[in-house]
């Protein structure tokens, strides 16, 4: 079978072993692999893609995956968590600049989601995302209070400050 094409804003945070990423897919009905996936399931490509628009929350970490939807999350709210992000992130890269040691920082997403980062070199940072699934989504590896934690390994601060840009271009 040949892989769904997935479009819609995405924003990954972190490496390929360990990560966090806000993404709202879009499917396109008349993808072949959407066609294929449709009848395969009995119900038409309309159907199998379904209404979109809902905003999911993916982790990757130690080689397992999962993820939750977001609903009722609208555009305005992953976008305001990025500008907090690329604010922060643009501070850091303007502090490298004049030679000052970069600085930890938080980015809060709201329930679901809280980003911290501490510096690892000049030009990069490691993220902690404390990632709360809605109750019914909690996997096993959840603490307590149902909270997943993922950390990743370095990210380069040029790079996730152009993978934000991007990100909130795709928002509009």
């Amino acid at each position: 079978m040949s892989p769904l094409a997935m479009g819609g804003p995405a924003l990954f945070i972190g490496t390929e072993a360990s990560y966090v990423a806000l993404v709202r897919p879009e499917l396109d009905p008349a993808d072949p692999g959407v066609r294929f996936a449709a009848e395969q399931a009995g119900v038409t490509p309309e159907e199998f893609v379904g209404p979109g628009g809902v905003w999911t929350v993916l982790v990757e970490h130690d080689g397992e995956g999962d993820g939750f939807e977001l609903p009722g999350v609208r555009d305005a709210e992953p976008a305001a968590f990025a500008e907090q992000l690329r604010a922060e992130l643009a501070g850091a890269a303007a502090a490298a600049e004049t030679g000052a040691e970069p600085a930890p920082f938080s980015v809060d997403g709201g329930s679901a989601l809280r980003l911290d980062a501490r510096p690892a070199g000049g030009d990069a940072y490691v993220f902690t995302a404390r990632i709360t699934p809605p109750e019914a989504d909690a996997g096993p590896d959840a603490d307590a209070s149902g909270a997943l934690t993922v950390e990743t390994g370095p990210v380069p601060t040029g790079e996730l400050l152009a993978d934000v840009d991007a990100f909130l271009e795709s928002l509009g």
